[in-house]
């Protein structure tokens, strides 16, 4: 992508666009084996904003304006599937500036693109960003998204966060589950490893409530995941 504030995007085939690599593997992989095609996930909120940040946020902008204003939806949506891919640390620079810019549906768009492809971990960091930023709304809102995937796939982020001793992300992810899921959906999630993520299910699910805290278990005992 090319901005100086001035020169044209460079117009793809006529065809429809097609997604950027790391966005097709990702989109294909979810989870647990897009966990692995990634990398190390990226740093928390802690994380310092630097220049380089800034400046590619407001490239970003600049040129999606350019691109709604000519009509260039095709591009536009590929922009936002490679911005979806971007460090945690810009997803509130990007919601602040998107939508000071007019793009607020651009940036749901956005946030959707995210939830729906990147892997647990860099998905509750870019949450924990904009939770840190003031912006607990959309946090919230791409882990509810976000954990309405297959159960066994939740399982085995959860198993590569702990692993990993992110705990913090762990707890997150978890959290979302026992909310957002069935008490039986919620279950499944334990199967690929019961007796490591049993035990973290049920303290999320106790975190929640007392009921919802029996209703996992009962559904976890069913399963035949638990005594």
């Amino acid at each position: 992508m090319e901005d100086d504030g001035s020169a044209s995007v460079v117009t793809p085939p006529a065809a429809a666009p097609e997604l950027p690599v790391a966005a097709t593997a990702a989109r294909g992989a979810r989870f647990a084996g897009a966990a692995a095609e990634a990398g190390p996930a990226e740093p928390g909120p802690k994380e310092r904003i630097g220049a380089d940040d800034l400046r590619e946020v407001a490239r970003l902008v600049r040129t999606l304006t350019r691109l709604r204003r000519e009509g260039r939806s095709g591009e536009a949506h590929v922009l936002l599937n490679e911005a979806a891919y971007w460090p945690a640390v810009r997803f509130p620079l990007l919601a602040a500036d998107m939508e000071r810019a007019g793009h607020a549906a651009d940036w749901a768009t956005l946030l959707w693109e995210a939830a729906a492809t990147l892997p647990a971990e860099r998905l509750v960091a870019a949450a924990d960003a904009l939770t840190a930023a003031g912006r607990a709304e959309d946090g919230e809102q791409i882990l509810r998204q976000g954990v309405v995937r297959p159960a066994d796939e939740i399982g085995h982020a959860a198993l590569a966060l702990a692993d990993g001793t992110r705990h913090r992300e762990l707890r997150a992810l978890l959290d979302a589950c026992v909310r957002m899921r069935t008490p039986q959906d919620a279950a499944r999630t334990a199967a690929p490893d019961p007796g490591r993520l049993v035990p973290l299910l049920l303290t999320a699910a106790r975190a929640v409530s007392e009921e919802r805290h029996w209703d996992v278990l009962h559904a976890l005992r069913v399963a035949g995941l638990a005594a």
